[in-house]
């Protein structure tokens, strides 16, 4: 049941994120728009023309869940069984959408199209007024959506060959919750177009509206121009996607970072985006790769023989979005820092089968001006050797061969360089480094609102004390300098995995900087917390029963602030969310 509903939230997430965009318009025009029926048009039989089945949006739909199900889990498989290239299912779909596209702007090639069907199709007209399920199937191929842990989990097992019952039953579940919100802005288009008068006459003008939607979608897909778009607009799912799967079930029921080996096992002594070094046991080895690139005779790199180096590696795709935000920095910081003694790595673990592709990844590392070693790394197994999770994760290593550093995700760029250069620091005393790079922080929404604030053991990425943050019982005092957009504790306070609790009878207190026109805190637990504001009122508010949202800060001007809350014996502090 925990991978019913990971996998069915996991699905919706994905459905509402702006990665589905390049496909909206082909799902409302051929999914909707064709089959809407006005009154007293004619049905099959009657005097003008057969509309579309009422069924087409929800077969189109079908249609591409089924085969971008059966890619994402069996593609890669399949196709390296039969010695096919990896990305020939995407250009095979490509190529029907172009079909389609010139048939519905073109009655005689469509008819032609038409032929070899009619008999099995009663003739009735196939690529335009069918039931839709070959459109569907099409785009299922071309289908990239973000990959958050749920479709992460799901790429790992499909790619590494470990399928089983709970991986089918997760992947259907989030099949189903990509289709749900895919489904209804279908079935919105041709509500719509019922509603418009207008488009009673203009029947060839919705098939010429098809028609490009497709092709400009298949131009599109060759050029990676929705990839260029997607970049531009703020991925606004990525957060609920971590929320849905940071905690200890979902880790548990998605078998999420690989096999905790001898080799890896020390790897969560790291906390994600830890201000400050930690050290998180040897870093494990770069295994399984197919092929490297940007390397003298495409030799591969050994970890043993990069010792008194700096090595960050960096795991990336070239199509996720996430990653193409995040390489800008990554890029940066090899060529500024790379005569100093730091050695970038860049792990490409593949997404989708397309992916796995040499030369599509060799164009992809060209167009973003990567020039360090590039691993292809196909079966994942340098991703689960590092009980990876993410597209993208950095993970610095020290001189030693020691892990120091872990971020997942966009964003803690200043951070990880500043202590880039620490390690290079220590590795070569006395070494002069050149200037910071200078390159902006495109991470979606940054420096406009705090980011939501978790005080769980698992989700402490906003932490500022100068304590570690782990789970348990300790010790804590504000910083003399706490960063912006973080909290710090006080007092003694009990770490779980979900929330933060004062562990003595004193209570303990929050201090949070932040920057929004709302706070709110999820509470939960019996007590009370006082809030004190930055003009020094303050206001206490009961806490009684399961967690729920409290509003501490309302109407703010949206400019930096300061609150400061003691929390008595009793309550629960799970988040602070911000507005």
């Amino acid at each position: 049941m925990s991978l019913v509903i990971i996998g069915l939230l996991g699905g919706l997430i994905t459905g509402i994120s702006p990665c589905i965009l390049p496909v909206l318009p082909v799902i409302f025009l051929t999914g909707g728009a064709q089959s809407a029926r006005f009154e007293g048009e004619g049905g099959e039989g009657a005097d003008g023309p057969v509309p579309a089945p009422r069924s087409r949006p929800y077969l189109v739909i079908a249609g591409l869940v089924t085969s971008f199900t059966l890619v994402t889990l069996l593609g890669s498989l399949l196709l390296g069984a039969l010695n096919l290239p990896q990305d020939v299912l995407r250009w095979a779909g490509i190529g029907v959408l172009v079909l389609i596209g010139v048939g519905l702007l073109v009655p005689r090639f469509e008819q032609i199209l038409e032929k070899p069907f009619q008999r099995l199709a009663s003739n009735r007209e196939v690529a335009n007024r069918g039931s839709g399920f070959g459109v569907g199937l099409a785009l299922g191929t071309v289908f990239v959506p973000c990959a958050g842990p749920v479709l992460a989990a799901i790429i790992v097992a499909g790619s590494t060959g470990r399928i089983g019952w709970d991986t089918v039953l997760l992947t259907a579940s989030f099949s189903i919750g990509v289709a749900i919100p895919l489904l209804g802005f279908a079935l919105a288009g041709r509500g719509l177009v019922e509603r418009i008068r207008a488009f009673r006459t203009h029947e060839r003008g919705i098939r010429i509206a098809a028609g490009v939607a497709m092709l400009a979608l298949a131009v599109g897909l060759v050029f990676n121009v929705p990839q260029a778009l997607q970049r531009l607009v703020p991925d606004y799912t990525a957060q609920l996607q971590r929320d849905l799967t940071d905690s200890d079930e979902a880790r548990r029921a998605l078998d999420l970072g690989g096999l905790v080996t001898d080799e890896n096992k020390d790897l969560d002594q790291c906390t994600n985006g830890a201000p400050e070094l930690e050290s998180c046991g040897t870093a494990p080895s770069i295994r399984g790769i197919e092929q490297w690139l940007n390397t003298p005779d495409a030799a591969g790199l050994a970890l043993d023989d990069l010792r008194g180096q700096v090595v960050l590696i960096d795991f990336w795709a070239y199509s996720c979005i996430n990653c193409q935000r995040s390489i800008p920095h990554v890029v940066a910081w090899d060529e500024t820092y790379r005569d100093s003694g730091l050695q970038v790595i860049g792990i490409h673990s593949p997404e989708y089968a397309f992916e796995k592709d040499a030369d599509n990844v060799a164009a992809g590392a060209r167009d973003f001006g990567i020039e360090y070693p590039v691993a292809l790394d196909n079966t994942l197994s340098t991703w689960t050797n590092y009980r990876n999770r993410y597209w993208p994760a950095h993970y610095l290593i020290d001189a030693e061969g020691t892990v120091r550093h872990i971020a997942f995700g966009e964003g803690n760029y200043a951070a990880t360089e500043k202590l880039i250069r620490e390690l290079l620091q220590d590795a070569k005393p006395g070494i002069a480094l050149p200037g910071e790079t200078a390159v902006d922080d495109e991470t979606p929404e940054s420096g406009t609102r705090t980011r939501e604030t978790f005080l769980g053991s698992a989700k402490d990425v906003n932490f500022g004390g100068d304590e570690q943050y782990r789970a348990g019982e300790g010790t804590y005092r504000f910083p003399s300098d706490q960063p912006a957009d973080s909290f710090a504790l006080d007092g003694d306070w009990r770490l779980e995995t979900q929330y933060a609790t004062p562990a003595g009878d004193e209570g303990g207190s929050i201090r949070l900087d932040y920057r929004a026109t709302e706070v709110r805190m999820v509470l939960a637990g019996a007590g009370e917390v006082e809030v004190t504001r930055d003009d020094g009122s303050t206001e206490t508010i009961a806490v009684d029963g399961t967690p729920r949202s409290y509003a501490v800060v309302e109407g703010g001007d949206g400019e930096r602030g300061v609150l400061e809350v003691e929390v008595s014996p009793g309550v629960e502090v799970y988040s602070f969310t911000f507005g």
